[in-house]
């Protein structure tokens, strides 16, 4: 038999601190850290134009929104994430992570498609203050907003006319998403 090799178990508290100064960013999930690759000219257009409307569909409700370089903290997952856009509507106590978000954005990409869908959506769905979470393709035009309702969760798939955010009240056009 063949011997297995063990990754070292990292803390929370060693990655945050080890993320400050690190050069590349990196996602936690428990105890493993996995470095994030650069993203496509499509896929950072789509962030801009997003990421714009967002925030200031945001500021209106006194909420924030960032793009891509703050981190999400999935308490139920131990875990950290640094979503495309992520909106909130609470005073976070650290400058580096938002720990109640109201809607995350993922613009999915060849390289990430399958953790966004499934490991990163299922583990967003276990944030309590969570609405939404939108996924994006970068390939066509095709939208999916996750909506937590009184049941459970439901998904709207937007493939022709507006993208309905209800947690900040913005109702964007499928056409400013895919301007180019």
């Amino acid at each position: 038999m063949g011997n297995a090799q063990r990754k070292p178990w990292i803390s929370p508290q060693d990655y945050l601190a080890a993320e400050r100064s690190a050069e590349v960013r990196h996602e936690y999930v428990d105890g493993e850290i996995f470095a994030m690759v650069g993203a496509s000219l499509n896929h950072a257009r789509i962030v801009a134009r997003l990421g714009y409307a967002i925030r200031q569909a945001a500021l209106r409700r006194g909420c924030d929104a960032f793009t891509n370089d703050v981190k999400v903290r999935v308490e139920a997952a131990n875990a950290y994430y640094y979503p495309d856009i992520v909106a909130t509507c609470a005073a976070d106590d650290d400058p580096y992570v938002v720990k109640d978000p109201v809607l995350v954005v993922e613009v999915l990409s060849d390289s990430t498609e399958a953790i966004d869908r499934r490991e990163k959506r299922t583990n967003y769905q276990k944030i309590p203050s969570l609405r939404e979470i939108v996924l994006v393709s970068q390939n066509e035009r095709l939208v999916e907003v996750y909506r937590r309702d009184g049941s459970g969760w439901t998904v709207d798939v937007v493939r022709d006319g507006p993208v309905m955010l209800a947690a900040l009240d913005l109702s964007l056009p499928l056409d400013a998403v895919y301007e180019d």
